[in-house]
């Protein structure tokens, strides 16, 4: 065996899949040190080998849904930085956000088709237990089109949504209140919290209603 093998874990539930890929990539010099089918078995196996990269599907037993993205996170839970190579036929950006909370360093996400040109999978593997980051053309495009998208008008509630359209017009925390029949106190509490997800803490001018009012303005149509 090579002494430089790229030395890997692999988890895939399908056996005909996992087989195929344990051939190719011992084909193209990697060391596969286990192949198994289910998270608890990936768990073990990189406790008892502590492999270069992790390999695994995003879907695995038992409901088939997200199992290998959260095994993912709990690895680079358990050891920041631990290199994670995850694939998927399904297109899902969430899943690859998620993913990358753990730190772009030594992450993986590509998409089965381009798993199967093994070329392609075994540069990926090796920039990412390197350090680097491996990311589907079609998934990175997704996660940048999606983070464009979120604002932190998304985390409001459907009340606070109310108290800054009208805050927007220009009323104050008493007309506010009459508008939508509530406690002054209550549309107080109401944009302290619309502060509070928009990062406008208190200054000396205290300008924090103009600001979340543009940034309101800015997400509308």
């Amino acid at each position: 065996m090579n002494e430089h093998a790229l030395r890997v874990v692999l988890a895939e539930d399908s056996v005909i899949l996992r087989e195929g890929m344990v051939e190719l990539l011992r084909a193209r010099g990697c060391e596969v040190l286990a192949a198994v089918g289910t998270v608890d078995a990936l768990t073990a196996a990189v406790a008892e080998h502590d492999p270069d990269v992790c390999v695994l599907d995003v879907r695995m037993p038992p409901t088939h849904t997200d199992e290998g993205v959260r095994a993912a996170v709990e690895l680079r839970t358990a050891r920041p930085g631990r290199p994670v190579l995850l694939f998927s036929q399904h297109l899902e950006s969430a899943w690859a956000a998620r993913l990358l909370e753990t730190g772009a360093a030594g992450v993986g996400y590509l998409l089965k088709e381009r798993v199967a040109r093994t070329a392609e999978l075994v540069e990926a593997l090796h920039r990412v237990a390197a350090g680097g980051t491996a990311l589907d053309p079609e998934i990175l495009t997704a996660v940048l089109r999606d983070g464009r998208r979120r604002s932190p008008v998304d985390g409001l509630t459907a009340r606070e949504r109310e108290v800054l359209g009208l805050m927007s017009e220009g009323r104050s925390n008493r007309a506010i209140a009459e508008a939508l029949v509530v406690s002054e106190r209550a549309v107080e509490k109401h944009v302290a919290a619309v502060f509070a997800k928009f990062g406008l803490p208190a200054t000396g001018s205290d300008n924090r209603r103009v600001k979340a009012v543009l940034t309101y303005l800015a997400e509308l149509p």
